[in-house]
């Protein structure tokens, strides 16, 4: 992180070290160069917007509307409750939730009292929430009803002490509980009247019972939130980020989106586990007086309906959603002249989608361009944009205010010339504090240079122009991005590996129209594992039921191939690009195929 000062006003500032004052910074007009920023927790950010805009609404959730007054007086309540269950400073409570009401109450209920938040996603696999629980030696879990078996499964391996149950229910105005349950209510299964959890209405009233102070005074660069990541090797990581990581993204996000104005309406569709969605989503519109539309479970058809309905302000998803969205018959009409906003991030949007949903986005009344950024959660999330009125085709935007960006040759400090390919190297105010627990990891990550600022190695390629604008190439090590959510072959294969009839695995990424790419695994079954087709039929079966316990429901095989042999390299490693190559073949003999067909009938 770069070395701040507090200012005359109680904010933090990041004066501009003489080391980066290249061409293209000094004369950016697009984007303001530096900032000031909140001296405070998160939990103190929204509180103080709250203050100002009590009355306004900050989160909506299938109909119900929740005013910022409310917003703080349930966290308080919340954070009450957990004092009383003897959560502490620095304590860590797991939060295994969709976005819903229940979920942004703890998350700065947790940050209120001094603790971090670890944010997991609920639908990860048994074996995933058992790693995460006992990396971050979690003491609580809060949940949904319908995840409860999975966390009743791992409970007795881990630390957890106490377990709360909420249900989608409680949020609900009476007319649209009454639907709910009649529909995908009565798909949950219950949970039994002796099991050792609290419910969370029983939760929430522990709190009137706390006559003792529960607020904890954190600084700005106290640890708020775990997320995870695969980092730049593909083994899992908690990244802990701080207050003011969280608290420097969201000015940074306004300052970069000058339209914006309090009241103005976000789709949250993104995760709260994941940087975009706790980053950008929520946190950025909450501390900034927006108003949040809650998006539980992600549909292309819903998604549509509540832009509609809601007339949001902005949106931000994977480059797959806008594809969705494209193809939806009830967008026909749509009047989306409300936008003032739509991001892309996640994944690489190409430019042939961009300019296909540019005019969808004209054909339907909004004078808005799709505008494509670039980060990692090493950082949050973004940390790169391109600016509202230019667009360079290809690129993914300019650096944020009190950010940094450069070029190196791969692994080096090496720093490389305008417009030629090397790694990306980011810093600024959201560089995480470390990995949880792994100094080596950290130290390999985030290094020190000769300039006097901590660098970011992203294990991405890319390119730098004149003016400063920023071309993402490709990433430097393996990886499969499937609906955004980034994938490391290394653990897919780690898991199949690990199962007595398997030998050896490859897992690769292979082109989908929707998803952008989607898992195929190669197994080549240990000796003596039958070789008819019923015995690989039953073998796919088993590997496929086993691979649900120990793979997030995102990163499942779609296919599973078994050969007698996998491809090597000259040094014996799978050669993991020969079966990519094999796969790419065969689409294009099917498309070859399918329009010859075609014609013939034509």
């Amino acid at each position: 992180m770069l070395n701040y000062e507090i200012n005359d006003n109680g904010k933090i500032v990041f004066p501009i070290p003489e080391t980066v004052k290249t061409p293209w910074f000094k004369s950016r007009g697009d984007f303001p160069m530096t900032l000031e920023y909140f001296d405070g927790t998160m939990y103190e950010k929204v509180a103080e917007i709250a203050k100002k805009h009590p009355l306004n609404i900050a989160l909506d959730f299938m109909g119900k509307h929740i005013t910022y007054k409310h917003l703080i007086d349930q966290i308080n309540l919340c954070a009450r409750s957990l004092r009383v269950l003897g959560v502490r400073e620095n304590d860590k409570v797991t939060i295994a939730m969709p976005n819903c009401p229940q979920a942004i109450y703890m998350l700065y209920a947790v940050n209120l009292v001094g603790a971090i938040g670890n944010m997991v996603h609920p639908l990860s696999a048994e074996k995933e929430i058992e790693n995460y629980l006992n990396m971050s030696g979690s003491i609580m879990v809060v949940t949904l009803d319908q995840f409860y078996h999975k966390i009743e499964a791992v409970r007795a391996n881990t630390k957890v002490q106490n377990v709360i149950i909420a249900r989608v229910k409680d949020e609900l105005t009476r007319p649209i509980k009454v639907g709910y349950m009649m529909t995908e209510g009565r798909k949950i299964a219950k949970i039994p009247r002796e099991a050792p959890v609290f419910q969370w209405p029983d939760f929430m009233k522990l709190g009137r019972h706390c006559g003792y102070e529960y607020k904890v005074k954190r600084k700005s660069t106290d640890p708020a939130a775990i997320l995870y990541s695969g980092g730049t090797t593909g083994t899992t990581k908690g990244i802990v980020l701080t207050n003011l990581n969280f608290n420097a993204l969201a000015e940074q996000v306004i300052a970069t989106n000058p339209m914006f104005r309090p009241g103005d309406k976000m789709l949250a569709a993104m995760p709260l586990f994941h940087g975009f969605g706790l980053g950008v989503c929520i946190h950025t519109m909450l501390a900034m007086g927006g108003r949040c539309i809650l998006v539980p479970r992600f549909t292309p058809k819903s998604y549509a309906k509540l832009i509609t309905k809601y007339k949001c302000n902005f949106i931000a998803g994977v480059p797959t959603l806008y594809e969705a969205l494209l193809r939806l018959p009830s967008m026909n009409g749509a009047d989306l002249s409300s936008l003032k906003g739509v991001f892309s991030g996640g994944d690489s949007l190409s430019i042939e989608l961009k300019k296909k949903f540019d005019k969808f986005l004209f054909d339907h009344n909004a004078r808005i361009q799709v505008r494509e950024g670039y980060g990692t959660t090493e950082c949050v999330t973004a940390s790169c944009l391109t600016p509202p009125q230019m667009y360079k085709e290809g690129s993914i935007g300019i650096p944020f205010p009190d950010t940094y960006y450069k070029i190196v040759k791969p692994d080096t400090a090496e720093e490389l010339p305008y417009n030629e390919e090397g790694e990306i190297l980011l810093s600024g105010p959201t560089m995480m504090q470390g990995y949880l627990d792994m100094p080596d990891e950290t130290a390999e990550t985030i290094r020190e240079h000769a300039d006097g600022l901590r660098w970011v190695y992203t294990g991405d390629l890319g390119t730098m122009d004149e003016e400063g604008f920023i071309h993402f190439r490709g990433r430097a090590k393996r990886m499969i991005i499937s609906s955004g959510y980034n994938i490391y072959p290394a653990q897919i294969e780690n898991i199949f590996d690990a199962h007595e009839k398997v030998q050896m695995s490859c897992a690769i990424g292979v082109p989908d129209s929707y998803k952008m790419q989607k898992v195929k695994v190669f197994i080549m079954p240990r000796y003596g594992v039958p070789e008819t087709e019923a015995g690989r039929e039953e073998l796919k079966s088993e590997l496929l039921a086993y691979a649900k316990k120990h793979i997030a429901k995102y990163a499942m095989p779609y296919d599973i191939e078994f050969r007698k042999e996998l491809p090597k390299t000259l040094v014996g490693k799978v050669a993991y690009r020969v079966l990519e190559e094999e796969e790419e073949a065969k689409r294009k003999a099917a498309e070859a195929a399918a329009a010859e067909a075609e014609k013939t009938e034509a």
